[in-house]
């Protein structure tokens, strides 16, 4: 198996995730990454590679973090040292101190015995796998080991909350003066930073799930689980509910009736708004395979083209890349917004719902009305041989039927798990009842024809 997944390194922290592997991994990376003629230039000036180093607050990333910072350090790169801070701060972070790249130490919404470690290069951008297939590949081979002078320092860097804040708020088209909101922390990264930043936004702010211990983090909390913020917006009387995962890429809401807003909704509510303003580049969103169905159409009925990707905020990214494209997701709370980030952002896209509900004075339950949510069916079909997915005339042939019976009122997308032995069978339709039956029918066939 791959060292790199399709977020960075991830795994048991002390079971696959050793202390040992960090620091290797760092060492590796300082080979990778210190090489091409911006670094040379640096060198060649007499100064040093520098990289941020952050973390969520989960137990082993005391020292994990440190693990890579002795390995950066031994390398002979500088370490500014950010402590606990959201994914997205820093990937910020490493543009705005011209860092030569970085290092998060975080498993995102996965529990806390897990751990992970997700690598940026330069301008706080997400690595290509090769290079990442570079780095695994170096990591058997000679480290730099520079000796005096030559080895790096690690200092605390004093200020990184600070910048990322001043930014975040400098992003915004409108204050979040009379909203009532409350945020959901996750017991993670942004447990700090994100009650600061909307209450210097103006907002009135209610903040739960944040005070993190290092083992408690996503425990029941944060964007996986939306049941307590929603009792709680409820309860108190909000007008909205912001909740981030553990690292704080992530956003989804609720409304003041307790109601999800999930990432597509929130993208279709964003993009309205920028096209308005003239900031939605080429009029396009870029969106995974997994949207809903009723995003396409709200996009369509706005003049809003959809660029589709396969699933991963990775491969959202790129195409974003590749069209200079300013906003894109996925369902899961992953939006990016490139005006103003490298990566998913839970913040700055929170920040950016509450700013248009104060803008134009509607309520989010009112905002999320541009799209219809079609009712969406995933079934998860496990012994099978993945590989035939594609291939097999029987599945096809079904698919096909499937397809034919929705029409325009729905769609059908039969995909293989990239990582497990399974198929994934989703299906949309106007009503729940056809979703389901369709959905349950395909998983049928896919059993009987792919079986191992």
């Amino acid at each position: 198996m791959p060292l790199f997944g399709t977020d960075g390194v991830r795994g048991l922290a002390n079971g696959p995730l050793t202390a040992d592997l960090a620091l290797t991994l760092a060492q590796a990376t300082a080979v990778v990454l210190g090489q091409g003629r911006t670094a040379e230039a640096r060198r060649a000036a007499g100064k040093r590679l520098t990289a941020v180093v952050a973390r969520d607050p989960r137990v082993s990333g005391e020292f994990l973090a440190a693990a890579v910072a002795a390995g950066l350090a031994s390398s002979g790169v500088d370490v500014l040292e950010a402590g606990v801070l959201p994914t997205p701060a820093a990937a910020f972070l490493i543009a705005d101190m011209d860092a030569d790249f970085g290092v998060m130490v975080s498993a995102s919404h996965n529990p806390a015995p897990d751990n992970g470690i997700k690598i940026f290069a330069r301008g706080g951008v997400k690595l290509p796998d090769v290079v990442e297939q570079r780095i695994e590949a170096a990591m058997a081979g000679p480290k730099l080991q520079p000796t005096g002078a030559g080895v790096g320092r690690i200092r605390r860097f004093s200020d990184a909350e600070d910048r990322y804040v001043v930014h975040l708020l400098g992003s915004l088209p409108h204050a979040l003066d009379g909203i009532h909101v409350v945020l959901d922390c996750a017991h993670g990264a942004a447990s700090g930073v994100s009650p600061e930043t909307f209450r210097d936004a103006g907002a009135q702010v209610t903040v739960i799930g944040a005070d993190p211990d290092g083992l408690n983090i996503n425990d029941g909390v944060g964007s996986t689980h939306l049941d307590q913020l929603a009792e709680h917006v409820v309860r108190v009387g909000a007008d909205v509910g912001i909740a981030h995962d553990g690292d704080a890429d992530r956003c989804l809401a609720v409304d003041a009736a307790g109601k999800v807003v999930d990432g597509d909704q929130i993208m279709a509510i964003l993009a309205v708004a920028m096209k308005e303003r003239g900031h939605l580049v080429k009029d396009t969103l870029v969106a995974t395979v997994m949207s809903n169905l009723g995003l396409h159409k709200a996009m369509t009925a706005h003049g809003i083209t959809v660029e589709q990707t396969a699933v991963g905020d990775r491969y959202v990214l790129e195409r974003m890349n590749e069209g200079s494209f300013a906003l894109g997701g996925e369902q899961s709370g992953h939006v990016i917004m490139s005006e103003y980030a490298t990566t998913g952002d839970g913040l700055l896209t929170g920040l950016h719902i509450v700013a248009e509900m104060a803008r134009q004075k509607k309520s989010l339950a009112e905002l999320a009305s541009i799209m219809t949510v079609y009712p969406q069916v995933l079934v998860n079909v496990k012994g099978v041989d993945r590989s035939r997915a594609s291939s097999d005339e029987g599945v096809a042939d079904a698919v096909a039927r499937a397809t034919a019976e929705l029409g325009l009122s729905g769609r059908v997308l039969l995909r293989p798990s990239g990582t497990e032995q399974l198929v994934r069978v989703m299906v949309e339709a106007a009503d729940e009842v056809t979703a389901r039956r369709l959905a349950d029918g395909l998983a049928d066939v896919v059993r009987e024809r792919l079986a191992l």
